[in-house]
């Protein structure tokens, strides 16, 4: 069985980080804005221990939010110090951190090292240099290259997020950073549609008419492509869309800090629905007759993805070629595997009518 994972989320929203981004407004995507301690390290560890069940977990301490490595040495040093007891302790087997690309040296990466941080995901965003500027970024894409490479020569897991719906980017160039991601060989990805944020460059600009977000369904599709070619090189794809909190949530929501943008609660789970629709389809077509009936067979844990959120795929299936599915739970069926068998052919349809008649 396979060992069950933790991660432990400490958020230092905004320290250190040299740029305002255009999209970006820490307080609402973290829920907080102040200085983290050694203290707060210690009890969110603490507090997360307690509710974790398993004993032979895997554990990781993760440093969220702002540009971790940009922020001042001493206090790194504290707020990994605080982690590593953890490890010492053996409570918890690993550290991760997120950060930006024009904050990694060599000296960096050997002081990580000293604290067992295995993982360092680098906030990429997008590929095209234009883009980037555009967005207030701050760096390059030459940036992203450089710290790709000593990451990985330095023995570290490499991580990368991207977004998709910057200003001016278009599905092509979000293609192209899948693309350009690929070749730096990360063993992880988050990809982030864009929301609107209050208090944000992108807030005026959706207000003077200049940025228009893109829909939740062109969103969708597009991430859904470029998961595909994540999935064809084997890197795993860790998060689709912003976690949904008490302030990133539905902007019709009045204490919501979304203003516009392709929100869903359940963001990552359309695109995975959709890709199961896609596969199904598939699958369907390569029989040598029309189909009125199919069984299809999955990991339990597959179920809803394949039945669609609000029964969204079972209805296109039946609304765009007629066929109708059942779906059953089986263990022994791998995760993202599927089996399908007709049950029922169009011929079989025709019959049973003449036979009522």
């Amino acid at each position: 069985m396979k060992q069950k994972q933790y991660v432990i989320p400490i958020f230092v929203p905004h320290l250190g980080c040299p740029n305002d981004c255009i999209f970006c407004n820490q307080k609402s995507i973290s829920g907080q804005l102040k200085q983290v301690t050694k203290e707060d390290v210690k009890n969110t560890i603490e507090y997360y221990l307690k509710s974790f069940k398993e004993d032979d977990a895997y554990i990781e301490v993760a440093f969220f939010g702002g540009s971790f490595t940009a922020i001042e040495v001493s206090l790194q040093e504290e707020l990994l110090g605080a982690a590593y007891e953890y490890i010492e302790k053996n409570r918890v087997n690993a550290i991760r951190i997120s950060t930006r690309p024009d904050c990694i040296n060599k000296e960096i990466l050997k002081m990580l090292k000293k604290y067992k941080v295995k993982t360092i995901e680098l906030g990429v965003q997008s590929a095209n240099d234009y883009i980037l500027k555009r967005a207030g970024r701050g760096h390059s894409f030459e940036d992203v290259k450089k710290a790709s490479r000593l990451i990985r020569w330095n023995g570290f897991k490499l991580g990368h997020q991207m977004m998709v719906g910057l200003p001016e980017s278009t599905r092509l160039d979000e293609l192209n950073t899948a693309k350009q991601l690929i070749k730096l060989k990360p063993k992880m990805i988050r990809i982030y549609p864009v929301l609107v944020i209050k208090n944000t460059k992108l807030e005026k600009e959706l207000n003077d008419g200049t940025y228009e977000p893109i829909p939740l369904t062109q969103a969708v599709e597009t991430c859904k492509e470029i998961v595909y070619l994540f999935n064809k090189k084997k890197i795993e794809v860790i998060r689709i869309g912003l976690q949904n909190t008490d302030l990133i949530t539905d902007p019709s929501v009045k204490e919501s800090e979304v203003v516009s943008g392709p929100y869903h609660p359940a963001f990552g789970q359309l695109v995975e629905d959709s890709i199961w629709y896609d596969s199904i389809v598939a699958k369907i077509k390569k029989f040598n007759v029309k189909v009125k009936e199919v069984e299809i067979k999955v990991n339990p844990q597959d179920v809803n993805s394949v039945i669609g959120h609000k029964k969204e795929n079972a209805e296109k299936l039946k609304e765009l070629y007629e066929v109708a599915i059942k779906v059953k739970a089986d263990e022994n069926i791998k995760l993202g595997k599927s089996e399908i068998k007709v049950l029922k052919t169009f011929t079989d349809f025709k019959e049973e009518e003449k036979a009522i008649q």
